[in-house]
């Protein structure tokens, strides 16, 4: 730091190093939640594969690693928030988002021998390649999840499903309506409400990678932001309403939202479920809202994201209590655990809440949306035990 003039006057040495600590702690502030859900640096996070992402590309763009349980550090390398995610053709097998540059992200997952895509930061990057070969830890996997005691909540959640799928395209279909009237307060109304049941099937529904890029992209990840063709959906619906404060040209973007729910619909119905899915999703869905999307938000123009946020809690709060149900006969600690985290998570919303609904997110400052992040977390750790004592 240059060399400054010498004051003149002890008083003065103190104002200014009063105000230096002052705007010190205030960026400190600032920063502290935001640190507490990213790791920087060289060396503090222990992982199997390091992959770096630039502005265009992976690298490494391809992997091969032996099945089972492997962990990866993604390494932000360019000026852009990003995401790293496998794919197994459309269905998303993990994933990390909302990784700011600088800093690095671990993603943990579970892998069976195959052939994987993953992605690189923006959705118009080029894919990279994932070979997973098989391994005796991936057979032990394998040979350790199994139907018994899962065909009752197998069966209620894929119920759960296919109501809420039929509830998104019921809503997605009065939005609709209601743009095509060029009605503006109605359909800002609408637009919170229509959001709601994809929220609460998330879980799955985000694991159709075409249909979630379809549904729900946020204009972070676009090269040309909002003014990106792939901007669509949900949230270019809510630029129109909330921010151009129109539903000038929106009409074919909700009949398209509609058409897209339609399909996902149908794959919801489809969707075969089993024992690893089930135990796995929630864990997954409670982590994502911990590491980035409780700090960001997502809902940018309309400001709705604690009634995400509740939605998302349902649906993972559904799929929990289900396992409850297996786990508490082998492990009843574990089961008292998730119903406290649970427990807590729905009393902090609580408390966030307002007799007319929930706030504007900007008016939610970052120690309760820490808090808030922090119980996601807890839950996630909780339910992560999950596969060892069920699976």
């Amino acid at each position: 730091m240059p060399e400054q003039q010498k004051e003149t006057a002890p008083t003065s040495r103190w104002v200014y190093g009063g105000l230096g600590a002052a705007i010190l702690l205030t960026l400190a502030g600032g920063a502290a939640f935001y640190a507490a859900t990213q790791k920087k640096g060289t060396g503090e996070v222990a992982s199997d594969y390091t992959v770096s992402v630039s502005a265009k590309s992976c690298e490494p763009n391809e992997m091969t690693v032996p099945g089972g349980k492997r962990s990866f550090e993604i390494v932000n390398t360019s000026d852009r928030p990003i995401e790293w995610e496998i794919l197994d053709g459309v269905m998303v097998v993990a994933e990390r988002e909302n990784i700011a540059p600088g800093f690095r992200q671990t993603l943990t997952a579970q892998l069976a021998p195959g052939e994987y895509e993953i992605t690189c930061g923006l959705l118009s990057n080029p894919r990279g390649k994932l070979t997973v070969t098989e391994s005796e830890e991936a057979r032990a996997a394998a040979a350790d999840v199994g139907l018994r005691n899962f065909l009752g909540p197998l069966s209620e959640y894929k119920v759960y499903l296919v109501l809420q799928g039929a509830r998104t395209v019921a809503e997605a279909e009065d939005l609709a309506t209601l743009i095509g009237e060029g009605d503006l307060d109605a359909a800002r109304a609408k637009w919170e409400v229509a959001r709601l049941p994809y929220k609460r099937v998330e879980p799955v529904a985000y694991r159709f990678s075409d249909l979630e890029n379809s549904i729900d992209p946020v204009a972070d990840y676009l090269a040309e932001r909002e003014g990106d063709a792939g901007f669509t959906g949900y949230h270019r619906i809510e630029y129109g309403l909330f921010e151009e404060n129109s539903t000038e040209g929106l009409k074919p973007v909700a009949d398209q939202l509609v058409a897209d729910l339609k399909t996902l619909k149908t794959r919801l119905a489809k969707l075969k479920l089993d024992p690893a899915l089930l135990i796995s999703i929630p864990a997954e869905m409670a982590r994502q809202l911990a590491q980035g999307k409780i700090a960001k938000g997502e809902d940018r123009y309309a400001e709705t994201d604690l009634a995400d946020i509740a939605a998302n809690f349902e649906g993972i709060r559904k799929i929990a209590g289900l396992l409850q149900a297996v786990v508490k006969p082998v492990d009843p600690a574990l089961e008292a655990e998730i119903e406290e985290d649970i427990a807590d998570i729905g009393a902090q919303l609580d408390a966030l809440k307002a007799e007319d609904g929930y706030p504007a997110y900007s008016s939610v400052d970052d120690s309760d949306r820490a808090a808030l992040a922090d119980a996601f977390g807890a839950l996630a750790d909780t339910l992560d035990r999950l596969n060892s004592v069920i699976g």
